[in-house]
């Protein structure tokens, strides 16, 4: 018999990127009904949350220039919350690259918040917030979106009614750069053929047809794909029934470039066609960008 709350209740911490649309973000779920307080100081949310006038789901926006912001601190504050009864905590990350973050910033001839000329303060704000990318329950890439396709992915995640849904993250990364934080369930994929030592292989990623096709040559991958998607079906409904919000799958290898990320990007493809939120995320192929643009 489950021990949760049924009515639990929604608080939403809302961070992301200068220029990624974080403030759009949040007109956005006061739109559909959150109670939106933007550039909150994590200082204030327990006295917040102790409110017992207070009801109505919540969307915090954290912003990096506030001073006592730290991704320390929003772990710290995701991880108290987690820990209260009747509330249910999520991360909303709000992403986007970083020369169509650059454009932004020259089109509207706005300074970096951070006080860096744009390009500057735009590699240290990335790399500042990268943790919390990786911890991110939610992650909508608005790198190619108007304000009219973010309200609706926004509406996607967080409409009514989706709180009776369970939003699936699936992401990939590199046991050498350790475990992601925050995972429910972690598969090793290292067992499978590595691409990495197959020459004309060795620089792509398990994105690219040649990758994947030479590791789905291997006689143990169709049988590991479908038992993780069957574990996967059979499991999901089981926690939403329990009153989770979010589960998070990780697949790892030794680089996260090759077998890791084929086999995130065939469950991410797996569970979406079967009807599932799914917020899809390659760990080190996503640190490998940041650094070639701040290059």
């Amino acid at each position: 018999m489950s021990t949760s709350d049924p009515n639990p209740r929604r608080v939403v911490l809302v961070t992301g990127p200068s220029g990624a649309g974080r403030s759009s973000a949040i007109r956005v779920l006061e739109d559909l009904g959150f109670e939106a307080i933007d550039n909150m100081p994590l200082r204030l949310i327990p006295a917040l949350l102790s409110d017992p006038a207070a009801g109505k789901p919540m969307a915090l926006g954290i912003d990096p220039r506030n001073r006592d912001f730290s991704t320390t601190a929003v772990m710290d504050a995701l991880g108290q919350m987690a820990g209260l009864p009747g509330f249910t905590p999520e991360l909303l990350y709000l992403d986007c690259a970083t020369d169509v973050l650059l454009r932004r910033f020259s089109e509207t001839r706005r300074r970096h918040p951070l006080g860096d000329r744009p390009a500057a303060g735009i590699t240290r704000e990335l790399e500042m917030l990268g943790p919390l990318r990786e911890r991110a329950d939610v992650l909508i890439d608005t790198s190619a979106l108007n304000v009219h396709e973010l309200r609706a992915e926004v509406e996607e995640w967080f409409a009514t009614g989706s709180q009776d849904r369970l939003s699936v993250s699936v992401q990939s990364f590199s046991y050498k750069r350790g475990l992601p934080r925050s995972v429910d369930m972690v598969f090793d994929c290292r067992f499978l053929n590595n691409p990495y030592w197959e020459p004309s292989l060795r620089s792509g990623t398990g994105q690219d047809k040649a990758v994947a096709d030479y590791i789905d040559k291997d006689p143990r991958y169709a049988t590991f794909r479908q038992k993780v998607q069957d574990l996967a079906l059979w499991l999901l409904p089981a926690y939403l029934d329990e009153g989770k919000s979010h589960l998070s799958i990780a697949f790892g290898c030794t680089g996260g470039q090759h077998r890791s990320v084929a086999m995130a990007e065939s469950l991410n493809r797996f569970l979406t066609q079967a009807g599932w939120q799914v917020s899809l995320r390659h760990r080190e192929l996503d640190r490998r960008k940041r650094e070639e643009a701040s290059t």
